[in-house]
């Protein structure tokens, strides 16, 4: 497992869920993320995104001006926001 940091402090909603979710494709099952951000509203944007994911937060701490995510990569089959448009590509 290999951990990898995104410091994303001083940037604005949507940005940060924005890049945690691209930097999330590029990591391999087990290996964790470490978010580092400034922007209150990642409280509530990262955790949606990791309910859309699949994955999951281990670790949220919150200091003054600082909050850390460690989020590790679910294994893949977790199928969660996947095909989520409710249309039937079959028809």
């Amino acid at each position: 497992m290999t951990t990898t940091k995104l410091d994303l402090t001083g940037l604005k909603c949507p940005l940060p869920a924005l890049k945690t979710r691209k930097a999330l494709k590029s990591l391999r099952p087990g290996d964790a993320l470490e978010v580092h951000c400034t922007d209150p509203l990642s409280v509530i944007d990262i955790p949606n995104l990791i309910r859309e994911t699949g994955d999951k937060v281990e670790i949220m701490e919150r200091a003054e001006h600082r909050i850390v995510f460690l989020i590790e990569k679910a294994d893949g089959s977790s199928f969660a926001g996947a095909g989520s448009s409710g249309r039937n590509r079959n028809r």
